[in-house]
């Protein structure tokens, strides 16, 4: 039995199979994401999911797009049929109920569904082609006792994931014979869909339109939750005992031929799951999105893009610590650095990742980098990253940074009041929800470790008199932040004129665990010992203390609601190898075996909602129930970077 195993008893229980997601992607940003007995539950969800719109001269907006909703499968033998698929429709109801004949659902390798009708055993695989939008699904007829044939009814959807379709007279029913299936093409401004069998199929199309498909998933955040999808019509392939037919769905033509080998070779490339650190590492490949040449790391699926603060928090723990250098080196090398030099030359058109001018972005690059040269070498890192480095440093010394002033007193000084300044960036009308603005903690912590760490560079790079400036520049920049930040227990968040804002957040948790910190020993063990007493869940910290009375723990109701709570109660995973790293420090070995307890809250985790992965947040309070983004970037990273910590005490 695999790591990620489900039974029957499961998964035909709609309450609890229905909340179970599986997502994988092709590392160019199409995917594929439904639960586990195939019902969408989101308007995001989709057999296949890919981005539209990048193009030069598409009239597309860019975004990702639902082609193909689902594939409903039918076994029919001595002329009964049984219907595999499943879809909520209005009123509650679910049909065609094909998931009681699910027996098990396993994701060792790939996924797989196994059914039982009668004496007919069925599995289902799936999964997507690397670097191509593709999707292909093998069913395989494990055992049958008399003739078998199998029907295909494909649902199309041909929209944004950001919206919904209704039956309507634009939409293109026509057809085109290709080799084994069929193409087609709803609407002008949208490619054309190739479905494909790698065996001969038969054909028959009867336009149709099934309304009222409904996703309870958007219903309860509050949004339009009811479309209308296509069917054209339907597919049956014979199948006899111990035999497998592939089916394709993608933008282009595929040789039928060779689908057989097209599918064995990806299987060549794919990493069983058999422990947590599999589950993660194999998450944490599917955010890499190649765009041409270009390579970048995405904050997540399904909804997020290419964000700079979220690429760089997260790329270490997402490519070195999970043996992917190669990946390192094509986000990094190949395109984050152009991107930073464009933005440093103020080339703004060049620049594909998000929020390069949120004031802590290049300061997590320069982070980024400190960890690759913990990862090889100080010197490594200077002969390959020294230069960018020390740019970075001098944008923020010279003035040159848009969103960010370096005052007399050697600290940052953002402005959050209007436009979001640091990761706590929720809005209402336009306006920051936490407006934290002026000197913020983990803002200036970044800084002074940036400092301290540039001026190892400039080292080794045989720059002493630089070096020795930057320590003297570090050094008033360690004395202002204890002056303005530290109240005696712990913490201020952010300080503005003659305001102190005294929450108790999480923000504080990066003074302490930076390998350059501007606290003592005793200031480390307040800031850790506050933190694991107010703000610490078997999920990471929460972003508020209970004891505030601005704490909202449950991200639930409508987006406003949503957007009030989102940095005020609930916890953010992506805090844990922060929380982790200042622990250890602390405590040291004696911490090892607290920390390894607090890994086993998110290995309950990859086997509930979106399973092998880790979600952008949850409820501050028990039990702690998963929300936002179902697979986060941050939240594998941090995991990731918790037992690398660990593994380094344990050597």
């Amino acid at each position: 039995m695999s790591y990620l195993t489900f039974d029957k008893t499961l998964l035909i229980n709609l309450e609890r199979s229905l909340t179970k997601e599986m997502i994988r992607t092709n590392r160019a940003g199409a995917y594929n994401y439904t639960t586990l007995i195939d019902c969408n539950t989101r308007k995001y969800h989709g057999q296949l999911v890919i981005p539209l719109g990048s193009e030069p001269g598409s009239p597309l907006k860019e975004d990702n797009y639902v082609l193909l909703g689902s594939l409903d499968e039918t076994v029919i033998q001595h002329g009964a049929e049984f219907n595999l698929g499943i879809h909520k429709y209005n009123g509650n109801n679910y049909a065609p109920n094909g998931h009681k004949y699910i027996r098990e659902f396993d994701c060792n390798v790939i996924s797989r569904t196994t059914y039982r009708v009668g004496g007919v055993v069925l599995s289902k695989e799936r999964m997507l082609v690397s670097f191509e939008p593709r999707v292909l699904i093998r069913y395989t007829l494990i055992d049958s006792h008399s003739a078998t044939t199998l029907r295909f009814k494909p649902f199309l959807a041909y929209r944004s994931v950001n919206a919904l379709t209704r039956q309507n007279d634009r939409a293109n029913t026509s057809y085109e014979e290709v080799s084994n299936g069929i193409v087609m093409q709803m609407y002008p401004e949208f490619p054309k869909l190739y479905m494909q069998f790698s065996r001969k199929c038969t054909y028959t199309h009867n336009p149709d339109w099934y309304k009222d498909i409904e996703y309870y998933k958007e219903q309860e955040r509050g949004y339009e939750y009811q479309e209308d999808q296509l069917v054209p019509g339907c597919f049956e392939v014979p199948l006899k005992k111990g035999e497998s037919v592939i089916f394709s769905a993608g933008i282009s033509e595929v040789s039928v031929r060779s689908l057989n080998s097209i599918w064995e070779k990806e299987l060549e490339r794919r990493n069983a799951r058999t422990d947590m650190f599999a589950c993660l590492k194999n998450s944490a490949s599917q955010f890499y999105k190649r765009e041409g040449k270009k390579c970048y790391l995405l904050a997540g699926y399904p909804w997020f893009k290419a964000e700079a603060r979220s690429e760089f928090f997260a790329l270490p723990a997402c490519t070195l610590m999970i043996d992917r250098p190669e990946y390192w080196q094509a986000i990094m090398d190949e395109t984050a650095i152009d991107e930073i030099n464009a933005f440093i030359n103020k080339e703004y058109d060049k620049i594909k990742l998000a929020d390069m001018d949120a004031p802590d972005a290049l300061l997590w690059f320069v982070r980024a980098i400190q960890q690759y040269a913990r990862f090889y070498s100080l010197e490594e890192a200077a002969k390959k990253y020294g230069e960018i480095c020390i740019r970075v440093i001098e944008m923020y010394r010279k003035q040159e940074h848009p969103r960010a002033l370096l005052h007399n007193n050697q600290l940052l000084f953002v402005d959050g009041r209007n436009t979001p300044a640091t990761w706590m960036n929720s809005v209402e009308d336009g306006r920051p929800i936490t407006p934290r603005t002026g000197y913020v903690v983990e803002i200036n912590a970044l800084w002074y470790n940036a400092l301290k760490f540039v001026a190892s560079i400039h080292r080794v790079l045989g720059n002493e008199q630089r070096a020795d400036l930057m320590e003297y520049q570090s050094e008033i920049t360690r004395e202002s932040f204890v002056n303005t930040f530290w109240n005696g227990i712990y913490l201020d968040d952010y300080v503005v004129d003659n305001y102190h804002d005294k929450e108790v957040r999480p923000n504080q948790i990066w003074a302490a665990s930076l390998p350059f910190s501007p606290l003592d020993r005793k200031q480390q063990k307040a800031v850790v010992d506050i933190c694991t007493k107010e703000l610490l869940t078997p999920r990471g910290l929460r972003t508020l203390s209970p004891k505030s009375g601005n704490y909202r723990p449950q991200y639930i109701g409508g987006q406003k609601e949503r957007d009030h709570n989102y940095h005020n109660g609930p916890v953010w995973p992506c805090t844990i190898a922060a929380y982790a790293s200042a622990y250890m420090k602390v405590y040291k070995n004696s911490g090892k075996s607290f920390m390894e307890r607090m890994l086993v809250g998110y290995e309950v985790e990859m086997s509930d909602l979106c399973i092998g992965t880790i979600n952008e947040l949850y409820d501050g309070n028990p039990p702690y129930k998963g929300h936002g983004g179902p697979s986060f970037a941050a939240s594998v990273g941090a995991v990731i970077s918790v037992m690398r910590t660990l593994q380094e005490f344990e050597n």
